[in-house]
């Protein structure tokens, strides 16, 4: 049975399902424009405009191992276009409204857009009513926030109003931070207005195994030391990940998420290892995440970047027979009971599922010292990448969570970005009112007159013109700028900067 709600300019449509329907469709409409507006179902995935006939020109090896996407098989992605969440044209926008049980997605199939919603295996005793579909007519740029405003209307999430200003250690040291690095770069950043100073990954163990490797300090010496500097405490973890060489992997394999086999399944490589993920709907495991995080608080962290989420929703056996997004969901709202009023940053992270568990998110790729727009999408970190999804997920700041669009790399020297680009990234950041974190070397020469330049611009009211374009226009309005707008080609490297009269007048 189909349910139809009626909006201005368009319809909420839902269905009743019951017993075990796998993927159900649920819409179908055929599509009438060349160029569509395709979304990834995590942080790291694109937002992009690709034209209709967009052919992928990877291996089914590439996406067997990637594994982007928990839904379609390699065959399928190599057919068809496939749209998580939400797909748009120039005048239409279809956009899934949650992802609490399924897993919502878009097939271009055959001249058509195609909805699905997959339950896996998941059974239902009673009726429930499907995850429901928005289908939105308009003008692309104003259906992009209304959608986002249906999101925010629909879940009601709540999250930190605190926009945080911080140092992140990643995108210059990378996996070889040391303690002296982190005490050199804590004397310096009282130089700069930041608020948080986040570890990221180099102090643990192993992944699974969160204590601090012998040439780190206890966590509370850690945590003490940055609050002695008078930072918020910040630490990176992937909570659901576990590294095959970990103790967790060897004496617990009974937490996993299976194959078919029964044998524990591997979700991704990384740091030159198999990775396995979590089975989040075994109490047991749920414990481990209670006990994790509670450590982690008591020693006085009060800023988590949790990282590599999707693993905590790959499809597979579990201790339950539930979906994976509902798995997922389980474990997010353990870590946000635990940590409770403190600041969680999600990242590799499933975009509906985790709705109302994050006050931050990722809505890009990782970026990274070089701008390159001919690196495709799954080939790695990529500034323009990450510029861009800081542009196409704009909508999604302070409606879902806080916006982190990555790192801003302000370094002069060991880099390839140029100040222009530099510059793009936080004029952008700052315009569209994004958790602004610099992750470099504090004794290199930075370009940081980019920091008060990103601070100044926050704070407004914000919007995105041109979306399906070459070209942007992000409008802002705030006290300490006035009016402004930002026109700016990604692939050119041009922009223009200069004061608008007529911002949010009525049609902008």
């Amino acid at each position: 049975m189909e349910i139809i709600k009626e909006l201005k300019n368009g319809k909420i449509i839902s269905k009743k399902i019951k017993g075990k329907p796998g993927k159900v469709k649920v819409f179908e409409e055929v599509l009438s424009d060349n160029y569509i507006l395709i979304n990834n179902w995590q942080s790291w995935g694109p937002t992009k405009v690709i034209p209709k006939d967009f052919k992928l020109n990877i291996s089914k090896e590439f996406l067997e191992k990637a594994r982007f996407s928990p839904n379609p098989n390699p065959e399928l992605l190599l057919d068809y276009i496939v749209s998580d969440y939400f797909i748009a044209t120039k005048d239409k926008l279809y956009g899934f409204l949650s992802s609490k049980i399924g897993h919502p997605y878009f097939l271009i199939k055959d001249g058509k857009i195609e909805g699905y919603i997959d339950y896996f295996e998941e059974e239902f005793e009673d009726y429930i009513e499907t995850e429901p579909l928005a289908v939105l007519n308009g003008n692309i740029d104003i259906l992009l926030r209304e959608y986002g405003e249906l999101l925010r209307d629909y879940n009601k999430p709540q999250f930190k109003d605190w926009n945080p200003v911080g140092w992140s250690s990643w995108y210059y040291y990378f996996e070889n931070l040391t303690w002296d690095d982190v005490l050199k770069n804590l004397k310096l950043a009282k130089n700069y207005p930041f608020e948080v100073f986040q570890i990221d990954d180099s102090w643990q163990k192993d992944i699974g195994d969160w204590q601090p490797k012998e040439s780190f300090p206890s966590l509370k010496e850690m945590a003490g030391t940055i609050r002695k500097f008078g930072f918020v405490p910040g630490i990176w973890l992937a909570p659901f990940s576990v590294s095959e060489t970990s103790s967790i992997f060897k004496e617990h394999k009974d937490w996993l998420v299976k194959d078919d086999a029964g044998n524990p399944k591997v979700a991704y490589q990384n740091w030159g290892k198999n990775i396995y993920a979590l089975d989040l709907s075994n109490p047991d495991v749920l414990d481990f995440i209670e006990t994790l995080f509670k450590s982690l608080k008591d020693s006085g962290f009060e800023y988590f970047k949790i990282d590599f989420l999707f693993a905590g929703a790959i499809p597979g056996k579990r201790y339950q027979n539930i979906s994976p997004i509902r798995a997922y969901r389980l474990g997010m709202e353990k870590i946000r009971k635990t940590v409770s009023d403190n600041f969680i940053l999600g990242c590799g992270a499933p975009l509906l599922p985790s709705i109302g568990y994050v006050d931050g998110m990722r809505i890009g790729p990782d970026t990274a010292p070089y701008y390159d727009p001919k690196i495709p999408d799954n080939l790695g970190p990529n500034a323009y990448s990450a510029l861009r999804n800081t542009i196409t997920r704009y909508f999604m700041n302070k409606k879902l969570w806080l916006n982190d669009p990555d790192c801003l790399l302000l370094r002069k020297t060991e880099t390839n970005l140029t100040t222009n680009q530099k510059k793009m990234f936080a004029i952008t950041a700052g315009m569209l009112d994004n958790m602004i974190l610099v992750s470099d070397d504090l004794e290199l020469e930075l370009d940081d007159f980019l920091i008060p330049t990103a601070l100044k611009l926050k704070g407004g009211e914000y919007f995105v013109e041109g979306i399906m374009d070459k070209a942007f226009t992000i409008y802002t309005k705030n006290e300490k700028v006035g009016e402004v707008k930002f026109r700016i080609c990604l692939e050119t490297e041009k922009s223009e900067y200069y004061p608008d009269k007529d911002f949010l007048k009525g049609k902008k």
